[in-house]
């Protein structure tokens, strides 16, 4: 495949974010159990549930199991979350019973930072003591990518968020490579997708990312400019389908009603 733009298709009718949406929405099939993140992944798998995978269980940390937003929910403790839900429990239950055993199969998480090997950082900018910028931190994030089957991460991609080594380690990824998740005793398989507004990564057998697929417009040259370490691109690299009338509509519903 050429490094020059791939396809002539008009990107005009819709924006990055969008395209990133969408994608990250296809990647959850109809009967999955997804521990869901607020932000970027929320909003997908809740498009996701409203497309092509109505029988999507929506897990919160919050204790919600099974929720169905009608809109898309503010945070873990809106309110709609658990009006719409199959059942609310506590949130130890939600860790101690559904997580931690292996019950869930996808956890879907943001970063503000991410590494070669799918390690999330959500803590510090800088040194840990003296940080540059203090984030949110850590929340059920941890626990997620320890013990969900697998991990899927949507976040815009830049050189400050896709960076060579976090600055801290928030949420396990693959570690240095390596089969260092398997050593430590970790449930779940860790990041086996990485959703950006550029395209999709997703780990070799060593858990270092690899570029799979490029969105509509996007060339390889784009991607490697927003990327802090030199990413390896697969032989069969493919472009991904454009969003669909319908999935464009479906999304914008549910901002609109937020």
């Amino acid at each position: 495949m050429t490094s020059s733009q791939i396809g002539a298709v008009d990107t005009t009718q819709y924006t990055a974010d969008e395209t990133m949406t969408i994608a990250a929405a296809r990647a959850l099939t109809n009967g999955t159990r997804c521990f869901v993140g607020i932000g970027l992944p929320s909003t997908a798998a809740n498009l996701a549930r409203t497309t092509h995978a109505p029988d999507l269980v929506l897990i919160y940390e919050s204790g919600t199991l099974g929720s169905k937003p009608s809109r898309l929910p503010a945070s873990i403790g809106d309110g709609i979350l658990a009006e719409t839900a199959d059942a609310v429990i506590s949130v130890p239950e939600v860790f101690n019973y559904w997580l931690q055993p292996g019950r869930i199969d996808v956890g879907f998480l943001g970063a503000a930072q991410l590494d070669r090997f799918g390690n999330i950082n959500t803590t510090v900018i800088g040194d840990y003591h003296h940080p540059k910028v203090r984030l949110p931190g850590a929340g059920g994030a941890p626990e997620i990518a320890a013990s969900c089957g697998e991990v899927f991460v949507v976040m815009r991609q830049s050189r400050k968020s896709f960076v060579e080594q976090v600055d801290f380690i928030t949420s396990f990824g693959h570690g240095r490579g390596g089969g260092e998740r398997e050593r430590l005793g970790m449930w779940g398989t860790g990041p086996t997708r990485i959703i950006t507004d550029l395209g999709i990564m997703q780990p070799d057998d060593r858990g270092e990312l690899v570029l799979t697929a490029v969105h509509p417009g996007v060339t390889v040259e784009q991607v490697r400019a927003a990327t802090g370490w030199e990413l390896k691109v697969a032989a069969d690299l493919v472009v991904t389908a454009p969003p669909s009338d319908a999935e464009l509509a479906a999304l914008r519903a549910l901002q609109a009603a937020s």
